[in-house]
């Protein structure tokens, strides 16, 4: 196989239109005048970098088979992003790749101060151009900027047959990019049509592009929702999108319709989005005809612990990462030392045991917030305290420094796990006096991160923690 060479390089809009409908014009002008049966377009759906058989390599005796054998891997290929979690986590397949994500922050970005606190976590993006999902699309199937900012894509592929002949081939790529803005309840999938190319004979500009983007299924399943932008399906042919570039389509949920006697008031759902194709005039499609491109986990919640309490808000169940610096300039540097020994070396901290495996450093373990047990998250703090005395003596505060545990106090998964979970295995868990104001920030900069990531207390929801230089 050999990357397109029939794939248009990206260009201008107006010189792409204009070079693209002069040579589709010979072609179609050239096409032969017989029946419906005889004349045949299929589409295969592959990924948005998948390398593809070229016309000539079609026209050999295994070309098409080759296309086929593609399309079949992609269509057993997961659906949903690795780090998905809540309901959709076992609702489909999730990817075995993760998902790709911006660079970390530079070093010491959090020593920005706000004006109420001594350091600041910067606002999540609630925003992707098509360039960014691009990029991010280049090593991975989803592209995660954000838990308010994702996006995936796939490429399709037509293959024009004349009496079971190919004779010639089209392309266009279709990028998802969902976003949420901040406090908001409406998720907005903005689909982008890109890359048109076609050779040999074909009638790709009159050919029907049908988009439908829709909940597959909803925890719970009586939830109500309110669509709004373009109307789902949408139908253009290639000639429109190849001008207008595509169409925005938005999904909310009021508050109130989330679990019955339920302490967050909570709506998951998957979101499909599926692109077919229809028949230009002259030609009849085959079976293949498309099919879906992959899955979003919108979720609309509403707590007196969250950010927008009185009217609730969105975002997408997919793990957000908090990073820490171990930057010299880093204002939580004590506390990211920590971590970055209980990851990298973990049988070396305290309290003593041969099998720690510490969590949240990947999406098979992540951490979850413990906000309503407030009797818990004090037990944890205890646990921790009693340990640093134990194993740093009682001087350990000497030189203004603090107790610090991790996995955090206010995680399910710190001090006391074991206690409440008998699978838990007893003294996960590390402590280390650091530096109070270090101690300190990191707190700080965790309780950002819980608001701005919008984190639910319990099990359907989750996060990851990352130690950056």
């Amino acid at each position: 196989m050999t990357r397109r060479p029939w794939r248009a390089p990206r260009r201008s809009r107006a010189v792409l239109i204009s070079a693209l409908l002069i040579s589709l014009t010979a072609p179609l002008e050239s096409a032969h005048a017989v029946s419906v049966d005889a004349e045949q377009v299929e589409t295969y759906v592959l990924p948005l970098n998948a390398d593809t058989p070229d016309l000539s390599e079609l026209r050999q005796s295994d070309g098409l088979d080759a296309l086929r054998q593609l399309a079949r891997a992609q269509a057993s290929q997961p659906v949903l992003p690795r780090e998905t979690t809540g309901p959709a986590k076992v609702y489909a397949p999730l990817s075995a790749q993760d998902s790709a994500r911006p660079a970390p922050a530079a070093a010491g970005e959090h020593s920005a101060a706000a004006a109420a606190d001594p350091v600041s976590l910067p606002e999540p993006s609630h925003s992707m151009t098509p360039a960014e999902c691009t990029l991010g699309l280049a090593t991975s199937t989803f592209y995660v900027k954000s838990r308010f900012a994702v996006c995936s894509g796939i490429q399709a592929n037509q293959v024009w047959r004349v009496d079971g002949e190919p004779v010639g081939a089209s392309h266009f790529d279709v990028m998802a990019i969902g976003t949420i803005p901040k406090d908001s309840r409406t998720m907005t999938v903005s689909y982008y049509f890109t890359d048109f190319a076609a050779t040999g004979t074909n009638a790709a500009p009159g050919m029907g592009i049908v988009t439908e983007g829709k909940i597959a299924q909803s925890w719970p399943s009586t939830v109500h929702y309110t669509q709004g932008g373009v109307s789902m399906p949408a139908s253009r042919t290639w000639a429109q999108l190849l001008e207008t570039g595509g169409f925005k389509h938005t999904v909310s949920a009021a508050a109130g319709q989330g679990s019955a006697g339920a302490a967050t008031d909570s709506v998951f759902a998957v979101y499909q989005p599926h692109i077919s194709i229809t028949a230009p005039p002259g030609w009849a499609v085959t079976s293949q005809t498309g099919g879906d491109l992959f899955m979003l986990p919108p979720r609309w919640d509403k707590a007196d612990y969250l950010p927008a309490d009185a009217t609730g808000a969105a975002a997408f169940s997919i793990l957000p990462t908090l990073q820490y610096s171990t930057a010299a300039n880093s204002p939580e540097r004590g506390v990211a030392l920590h971590i970055q020994k209980a990851f990298t070396d973990p049988f070396s901290t305290v309290p003593p045991s041969t099998k720690k495996d510490f969590p949240g450093q990947n999406a098979d373990a992540p951490l979850t917030r413990l906000y309503k047990d407030a009797t818990r998250r004090k037990e944890n703090y205890r646990r921790s305290v009693y340990n640093c005395v134990k194993y740093f003596g009682r001087t350990y505060t000497a030189g203004g420094k603090q107790c610090d545990e991790y996995p955090f106090a206010s995680t399910y998964q710190g001090a006391v796990w074991s206690k409440y979970d008998p699978l838990a295995e007893p003294n996960n868990f590390s402590v280390m006096p650091v530096p109070e104001g270090e101690n300190g920030a990191a707190g700080i900069l965790l309780g950002q991160f819980y608001d701005k990531n919008r984190l639910l207390d319990g099990p359907d929801d989750g996060f990851l923690v990352q130690i950056v230089p």
